[in-house]
């Protein structure tokens, strides 16, 4: 009974991973609030990328989402010469993709990053001509603030299938504000990043953590509601080595590792006698393909079938 229990929950898990919508996150637009960076920062970062890859870890752990590895999205955006301008662009963000073969891609914006800060106090200098003074008796208030807007896009069509948003903040009192600079120009953030150990120490780091958050949880609920992309492959094999085969598609198709396909022999071509127009063509079935490598333009897979798959051979998804 209980190896039943175990078989049983076994093959529940893998349903579950099965039914999994496979999505890419690109990084996120920031361009409104690039000013509010480099005054946080002391220098331009790009915070887009670093709350894109927040969110990979929330959905991955969440694990609603199947999410792609970062490195292949990166390799594909630089081989398609994709510019920071199109971040937030629905159509040029479906066509990365489909050539992912994702379910969908979310794409996403900045709309607020930053910090507004009260100082009450009796003497002494500002910092940066701005919200801060020292040298005086005083309270500091500062008030990090950031906001996000998520979106989740249809890779054949570009049409926006879900929009969520995410608002953290985090505010504290004290002389000692502690880490992400003072804001209002002129005192940077001495070397933080978003990468920095304490980023998530500092108040612009609880409001991110929070906003992202925020935006997870909203695109977790759409998870269930999100149309699989279905999927129609067609090729040949252009190269066999014993039950090695080299394909002529894809990633660009919507082919992924772990695909299968059925791999047929074409025989005669079935014309139209008026026309002369091929109707359709005989297929004999001799076996399938498992993907296990896949880029643009090609694939390798296993073969597992009767034998005797000869290049030419068609397959089909």
């Amino acid at each position: 009974m209980r190896k039943l229990i175990a078989v049983s929950a076994l093959l529940a898990s893998v349903a579950f991973a099965q039914d999994k919508k496979r999505v890419a996150i690109m990084n996120f637009d920031y361009a409104t609030v690039t000013t509010a960076v480099a005054e946080i920062f002391g220098s331009n970062q790009d915070v887009g990328k670093g709350i894109a890859d927040m969110l990979v870890d929330r959905l991955v752990n969440d694990g609603k989402y199947s999410v792609i590895e970062r490195k292949a999205l990166d390799k594909l955006i630089a081989e398609q010469n994709f510019s920071n301008s199109d971040r937030a662009d629905p159509s040029s963000a479906a066509k990365i993709g489909k050539l992912l073969g994702v379910d969908a891609i979310i794409i996403g914006s900045i709309t607020q990053f930053g910090r507004d800060d009260s100082n009450k106090g009796v003497g002494g200098g500002a910092f940066g001509g701005g919200k801060f003074g020292i040298g005086g008796i005083g309270k500091k208030e500062a008030k990090a603030v950031v906001q996000i807007t998520a979106r989740m896009v249809n890779v054949e069509t570009g049409e926006i299938l879900a929009s969520v948003q995410g608002k953290g903040t985090s505010k504290r009192s004290g002389l000692n504000l502690g880490g992400g600079g003072a804001g209002g120009g002129g005192g940077g953030g001495g070397g933080l990043t978003m990468g920095s150990s304490n980023f998530g120490a500092t108040i612009i780091g609880e409001a991110t953590n929070e906003a992202v958050t925020q935006a997870a949880m909203g695109l977790d609920e759409k998870a269930d509601s999100l149309p699989a992309r279905v999927v129609s492959v067609t090729g040949l094999v252009a190269d066999v080595d014993g039950s090695h085969l080299i394909l002529n598609v894809g990633t660009s198709t919507g082919l992924k590792v772990g695909d299968t396909l059925k791999v047929s022999h074409l025989g005669r071509e079935i014309k139209d006698p008026a026309t002369g127009k091929v109707l359709r063509r005989t297929e004999t079935d001799i076996g399938t393909v498992t993907i296990t490598q896949a880029d643009t333009g090609s694939s390798e897979g296993t073969f597992s079938g009767q034998g005797g798959v000869a290049v030419g051979d068609q397959v089909k998804k």
